[in-house]
Order: structure tokens, then C-alpha cells, then sequence
């Protein structure tokens, strides 16, 4: 039995009518348009007013389509697509079947990173939504769209690439030149001055002299916080709470003292933006004296030098009233904390005791000492050194020039400047023998690795020097400033003052007989036996 040949009938396609229209008719594609420019210069926002004005008119002369929307992302990069308002608001319309054609100028308007553009091609793909880049004249639901979108997104994220690089290289030469922006909108002190260098805002300034004077006065950076946030002053970026992390970047930052380290960050990829500490991976430069100074030198270092030493000590740790942290206890040398007895009472008292006086092994046998009779004995030390003002002035006299002469520290760090210079050009060398040579690799690694440790050495020799340089100029301003406090004081002290206890004490360490040693700032000692029943 002969089976006869297969008949094929073709069903020609044909448009659903749409809802919206009358029955019969065509359906409108809906389209949209994309434009954007990566900067806000006037040339540029030239060309985004024509991409808007352009796609208006070309959608709306096309009778076979209906104009959605002009969607826009003005003064943004398009390297990735997390920013872009308008692009995001577009591609979710899309999604959300309100689109059917999308028309930008081309791939490297619509994105510069492939991953993006590839992804939200095939997204809107999926659901039936075109794009038509014009330069390109691709249209992604065409067979060969997919493959050229790639390559053109390609060249586009190269492109791209180059660019960060340029700007990168851009920002390094200007760092190598010692050019310093700061960022304006959140930097408490500082505009933009006429020749584009750092100018003092006085009014924030004055913020800025007040952080430094509360900290040196023995405040934490907690404390500075909660006490700006109570007087209602706004922060660098203009809040109303000031956190500590800002008051510690403040005391910090090296800007207030008119020096600037640039390039404390950098960028580590292109497409992704992610900043990280530069960490000795590229370079950096430090200017001195690039700017006005709000905070002097020698206070900055002061601020420096009293950070690490609280740190480092552990103490000044809660800032609970201007005795913690500088009372010591002189059996475990551990500090005294307060505690309040009978705090409901009309014998309320307050008390300051070892922090280790009931810990489990330790069981200090220093007595406790009541807050007034701590008041008292600073009184009774600090009119002590007052009776003897003459004798301590001009014994600190010869102290104070010892400290401001650093010839032999200057002479040192010369020195071992040029040693830097001069093995820097050895393993510079080395390497270029190494590249140009075939040299026995053993040797060269030893070569270079014993070079390696001689600069580790003249770097911790220079490191050295200037913490040494620091040392003095931090104690040649502590001593100062005790010995302008002492000078003003022509009569003794009839009460307790929290702003001269601040000034001239550094520690006041607690004997097994209550007996308080109080150190002074210039290095003055002076005991005192607390009056029993104060």
C-alpha cells in the first residue's frame, strides 16, 4: 500500500488585536527611550537635553508606536547599573510588561560593565521586551543580537577601563604634585578657597579648637560626642548626633594641622569601586604645610601622643567624671573607680576605691577615699608647688631647652636619609642586573634579601627618630602649659578646679596609708595625706 506524500499548509502569523483598541486593528508597540550622561559639565547636559528632545520626537513620529516614557540618568557613571535611577525604574516597567521596545544610542550608553548588559538583555529577552541600539543598529531579539551585544559590551568595559586608569593616573600626578581637595560637604573647617586650595571656615573651626581643647582637657571621644550633640552643634555632615568614630577621625586627621597624606585609599577594581587602605600596595605622599592650619603642630602631636598613651594604658576608658583613669592604686597599679554609697540617703557619698579591691585572688589593702577629700589634697599639693613657683620656674628652665634642641636628632635622621637613598639605588640596581642578566638566582635572592633588610633598618631608624622628635616637642608643650598655668596663678587656690586638675596633673597614685603622691606635668612630685572624715 502506497502512502501518499505528506501536505504542508503554512498558518500565517497575524496581530492579536490589542485591548485597549478597536477590534481589528494592530496593536501599538509601546516604546521607550533611554538617555545619559556620565558628567554634569555644560557640554555634556548639551547632549542629554538633545538625547531627550531626540527620542521624544522620533517615537512619537512612528504612527505604529506610542511613546511611554523618556526614561533618564543624568551625571552618572555606567560602569555598573546599582545607581542608575532611571535605568532601574525603566527595566522594571519592562518587566512588568509596560514596554515592548527600548531605543538608547548605543552599548556604551546602556552599560559599560558586559555582565550588567548582558544580564538585563536577557531579562527583558525572556519577557518579550526589545532593545535597538542605534550606533550599532542591533536589535537584541534578532538572531545575531546576543552575539554582538557581547563584543560590544566588551570593547565598552575596556573602555571603560582605560578610562579609571586615566583618572587613576590623573589623581596619582596630582597627589606626586601635592595637590590637596578636600571633601567640602562633609569636612568640619574647611571650603574651597579662590585658588583651589583649603580655605578655614572660622565658625567650624572654632568646633574643630574646641573638640582638641575638651580631649586634652580629659574628655573621651565618647564624651566630646555626647557633650556636641547636647549643645545642638551639627556635625560635618550636618546631623544632629555626633558619633565617636567622627570625633576620633577628627582628633586624627593630620588636615588640621595643615599637613596632608594623600592617598590613603585606592581603588582595587574599576567596575565595582571598592575602595581599600592602602596598605604600602602603591604610593603615597605626605605635604607639609599645604594648607592653613586650624590646630597647631604642637598641639596636634600633643593630641597624638595622649590618644596612644591612653590606649595604651588602658585608662581614660569611660570618662566618668575628671578623676578616672588618673587615680592609681599603689599596691597593683591598677586605677580607682567611684562608687556611690548610700545613694538614696541624705548620707549620699560618693567614693573612689581600687577597680581590683574585691576581685576574686587580688584583694588590694589600699584604702578608699571620698571624692571631697581627693578635692582637698589637690588643693593643699597645688598651692605646695604655688609657694615654690619661683624655685620650679626657673628650675625647668634648662629642662624646657634640652627639649627644644633636637640638632643631634636632625644630624641622625639626615644621615640615615641618605642611607635610604643610597640602598634604594642598590636594590634598583639589583633588579636591573637581575632583568638584563642571566644571574645565578640564588644569589641574586640573597643579594637582594640582605638589601631588604638593610632598608627594613634604616626605616625603623627613621620611624625611631621621629617618634623621638615627637617625644620631645609633646613634652616641650606639656611642660609649657603647666608652667603658663603656674604663672598665672599669683595666689593660692581656695577650691577645687576641674580645668587645673586637667592642666597639671597626670597621675595621683594611692599608698596602703591613703597617703596621694601627685605627679605633675612637669615631672613634680608632691605627697599629701588626705584629712581623715572629709
Amino acid at each position: 500500500m502506497q502512502t501518499s506524500a505528506a501536505r504542508v499548509t503554512m498558518i500565517p502569523a497575524y496581530s492579536r488585536p490589542s485591548a485597549a483598541g478597536p477590534v481589528g486593528l494592530p496593536a501599538k508597540k509601546r516604546v521607550a527611550g533611554y538617555a545619559r550622561v556620565s558628567t554634569d559639565s555644560e557640554e555634556q547636559l548639551t547632549s542629554y537635553e538633545a538625547q531627550v528632545d531626540y527620542y521624544t520626537r522620533y517615537i512619537l513620529s512612528k504612527e505604529e508606536w506610542t511613546l511611554v516614557e523618556v526614561y533618564t540618568d543624568e551625571g552618572i557613571s555606567a560602569t555598573n547599573t546599582k545607581k542608575r535611577d532611571g535605568f532601574k525604574r525603566m527595566i522594571a516597567d519592562a518587566l512588568d510588561g509596560k514596554i515592548d521596545l527600548i531605543i538608547t544610542k548605543s552599548v556604551s550608553r546602556f552599560a559599560r560593565n558586559t555582565v550588567d548588559s548582558l544580564t538585563t538583555v536577557r531579562q527583558l529577552k525572556e519577557k518579550g521586551v526589545e532593545i535597538y541600539f542605534e550606533k550599532e543598529n542591533i536589535y537584541t531579539l534578532d538572531s545575531k543580537g546576543e552575539l554582538l551585544i557581547t563584543i560590544m559590551s566588551s570593547l565598552a568595559q575596556e573602555e571603560s577601563r582605560s578610562l579609571s586608569e586615566n583618572v587613576k593616573w590623573g589623581q596619582r600626578k596630582r597627589f606626586a604634585d601635592g595637590k590637596v581637595t578636600l571633601p567640602y560637604k562633609q569636612f568640619l573647617g574647611y571650603e574651597k578657597g579662590e585658588d583651589d586650595l583649603p580655605k578655614i571656615v572660622e565658625k567650624e573651626a572654632a568646633i574643630v579648637r574646641q573638640i582638641y581643647a575638651l580631649f586634652l582637657e580629659g574628655k573621651t571621644p565618647h564624651g566630646i560626642a555626647k557633650h556636641l550633640t547636647q549643645s545642638g552643634i551639627p556635625t560635618p555632615a550636618g546631623k544632629t548626633k555626633w558619633l565617636t568614630s567622627t570625633v576620633e577621625s577628627i582628633l586624627t586627621n593630620e588636615k588640621y594641622k595643615g599637613d596632608a597624606l594623600l592617598q590613603k585609599n585606592f581603588t582595587v577594581d574599576f567596575l565595582t569601586k571598592k575602595m581599600k587602605p592602602n596598605e604600602g600596595e602603591i604610593p603615597q605622599y605626605y605635604v607639609e604645610n599645604s594648607h592653613p592650619a586650624i590646630i597647631s603642630p604642637e598641639i596636634f602631636d600633643l593630641v597624638q601622643y595622649e590618644m596612644k598613651k591612653r590606649k595604651e594604658s588602658g585608662r581614660y576608658i569611660n570618662g566618668l567624671g575628671c578623676f578616672s583613669g588618673k587615680i592609681i592604686c599603689g599596691e597593683c597599679g591598677g586605677t580607682y573607680g567611684s562608687k556611690v554609697w548610700h545613694s538614696a540617703t541624705k548620707y549620699r557619698r560618693i567614693i573612689w576605691q581600687c577597680n581590683h579591691k574585691y576581685k576574686s585572688g587580688t584583694h588590694c589593702e589600699t584604702p578608699h577615699l571620698y571624692e571631697a577629700a581627693i578635692q582637698q589634697a589637690f588643693v593643699d599639693a597645688f598651692n605646695s608647688l604655688i609657694s615654690n613657683k619661683d624655685e620650679i620656674l626657673q628650675a625647668h628652665a634648662d629642662i624646657m631647652e634640652a627639649l627644644t634642641d633636637t640638632a643631634d636628632l636632625d644630624r641622625e635622621f639626615a644621615k640615615l636619609q641618605d642611607e635610604q637613598d643610597v640602598v634604594v639605588g642598590l636594590m634598583q640596581k639589583c633588579v636591573d642586573e637581575n632583568a638584563h642578566a642571566a644571574l645565578d638566582q640564588e644569589e641574586y635572592l640573597r643579594r637582594y634579601g640582605a638589601l631588604i633588610e638593610r632598608y627594613e633598618a634604616v626605616k625603623s631608624g627613621l620611624a625611631r627618630i621621629s617618634d623621638q622628635r615627637q617625644e620631645r616637642g609633646v613634652k616641650r608643650e606639656i611642660t609649657l602649659r603647666f608652667l603658663n598655668e603656674l604663672r598665672q596663678q599669683d595666689t593660692i587656690i581656695m577650691v577645687f578646679d576641674e580645668d587645673l586638675w586637667h592642666t597639671t596633673v597626670e597621675t595621683a597614685t594611692v599608698d596602703g596609708m591613703g597617703g596621694i603622691t601627685f605627679l605633675f606635668k612637669s615631672g613634680t612630685e608632691i605627697k599629701i595625706q588626705p584629712k581623715v572624715g572629709i
